[in-house]
């Protein structure tokens, strides 16, 4: 469906509320321990009824009020103005040009826009995904909700676990020594068996040189892919990696903004990419870098945002993985159904989330 056949709808109000949600599964990397998921919720409402919904993580609960009040200002330049998701964006673009759409300016806005897009959809009384030209009715789906920095045992016991009903998983390395990479690779590797894939995920912990050497070690590995191993914006290292290794690099989840991906594929600094919804720049940011990842034929992935990623991967020409966490569950009232592997695109009218009153403000921050 083209969105511009949606009906009309008018900017009247944005409301945010805070929340911290208790994790199912502790989030242990190598920057550090995640317990619970601070989460900004944001209600769109229009003066025609319609109310688009979206959610930010804030990785840090301190950065929630921050958030709301450039939120504020976003309505200060919006308000009475017509839904229109791209050409909104420019006139925000334009209004934070001196101070830059990044931080907390372009998590605000990405929020923004992705609420849009909901309200847009739910007017018109079809998905997200169908709004935006999607025609898979399910994408494959890793699970990403734990498997942090643990003794090699635990790590298996919490593998095993994550992998039912999937057919993959996430595992966070990055101990002291290779030797204790290994450890817990091979504890989990053990335990899954050879049926479930593997994604290996560093979160930037590496130097270049270590990165080498522990990346050559794991291409014994068979394993799916090496998520971040050095620092991001370091795409002369990455295209390094990307030429010595024989395991794919991946990148971008720290990608702000299309261009970024742009300059990060000119420089082949990757095998796979994995927008983040909020860092590319929304449900816009994001239909722009699929077609990037098109015209370079590159596998696109999601960071996060499961429950409206799953929407968009659903259009993406080159859609890879959906990067699945359970975060947003206890607050929605349907979550993300997992179904044999697979995340199934919601039908309902918009990207699917409706706040759960009770827990919200149970929850509450």
């Amino acid at each position: 469906m083209n969105p511009s056949a949606a009906p009309a709808l008018t900017v009247r109000a944005i409301k945010a509320v805070g929340v911290a949600v208790p994790m199912t599964y502790a989030l242990g990397t190598s920057r550090g321990t995640i317990t619970r998921a601070p989460l900004l919720l944001i209600d769109l409402e229009t003066e025609e009824g319609v109310t688009g919904r979206a959610y930010l993580w804030s990785y840090l609960p301190e950065a929630l009020p921050a958030i709301a009040s450039i939120l504020k200002a976003v309505l200060d330049t919006v308000r009475g103005e017509r839904i229109e998701p791209a050409g909104l964006w420019s006139k925000l673009a334009l209004r934070f040009h001196l101070i830059g759409v990044q931080g907390i300016v372009r998590m605000a806005m990405a929020g923004f826009d992705m609420a849009c897009w909901d309200a847009l959809a739910r007017a018109a009384g079809v998905p997200l995904s169908g709004l935006v030209g999607g025609t898979r009715t399910q994408v494959p789906a890793y699970n990403s909700c734990g498997l942090g920095l643990m003794a090699p045992e635990a790590v298996a016991d919490e593998a095993e676990k994550l992998a039912r009903g999937f057919r993959a998983v996430k595992l966070r390395l990055g101990y002291p020594t290779l030797r204790e990479d290994l450890a817990a690779l091979h504890a989990v590797r053990k335990r899954l068996g050879n049926g479930i894939a593997i994604m290996i995920d560093y979160n930037q912990a590496l130097g270049a040189a270590e990165a080498l050497e522990r990346g050559r070690a794991l291409d014994r590995e068979d394993i799916a892919w090496l998520e971040e191993p050095i620092r991001h914006d370091d795409y002369a290292g990455c295209a390094g990696l990307a030429r010595e290794l024989k395991t794919p690099v991946q990148i971008g989840e720290n990608f702000s903004l299309p261009p970024a991906m742009e300059v990060a594929l000119a420089a082949g600094a990757c095998d796979l990419v994995m927008p983040d919804l909020e860092r590319i720049g929304g449900v816009t940011g994001w239909l722009a870098a699929a077609k990037i990842a098109a015209a370079h034929s590159m596998p696109m992935s999601s960071h996060l945002y499961s429950e409206i990623s799953v929407h968009l991967l659903a259009a993406t020409p080159t859609a890879h993985w959906l990067e699945y966490v359970d975060w947003a569950d206890k607050i929605v009232n349907e979550p993300l159904e997992i179904r044999d592997g697979h995340a199934i695109v919601p039908l309902r009218p918009g990207n699917g989330l409706e706040w759960n009153a009770a827990a919200v403000e149970r929850y509450q921050v």
